[in-house]
């Protein structure tokens, strides 16, 4: 049996700046995808529409990590729809800064259609 060779000494790397590293850009589509998650997670499972079609979408716009974001939702009715804007408004910006460490100084809220919230199925079926 042979004895391992023993490895040269390795020196560490030279440590190079955090400010000459580099920086890492997230691109808007990324920030929009959290927006529009953000703005589902704030309606909670009542307040949303059934279906992909009546999903919140987002645009965002960046410029020197400041994110300025636009959602657009449906909504259903009877509902306080100022309080839920707002809800909206504040768990959108939560998860942006949570996320990307941007400030959102703002973020608009188009409600593009308002639907009749309808009963929830009780599970029952047709009685024969």
């Amino acid at each position: 049996m042979t004895a391992p060779r023993p490895q040269p000494a390795r020196s560490a790397p030279a440590r190079i700046p955090a400010a000459d590293r580099g920086a890492t850009r997230i691109a808007d589509r990324v920030i929009a995808r959290i927006a529009a998650r953000a703005a589902r997670e704030a309606l909670g499972p009542a307040a949303r529409p059934a279906g992909p079609a009546g999903a919140p979408h987002a645009t965002v716009t960046v410029h020197h990590d400041i994110a300025r974001v636009r959602i657009g939702l449906e909504l259903g009715y009877p509902a306080d729809i100022a309080a839920l804007c707002a809800a909206v408004r504040r768990h959108v910006a939560e998860r942006i800064e949570e996320c990307t460490e941007m400030a959102v100084p703002e973020v608009d809220i188009d409600v593009e259609r308002l639907h009749p919230v309808r009963a929830r199925p009780t599970g029952r079926g047709r009685v024969r």
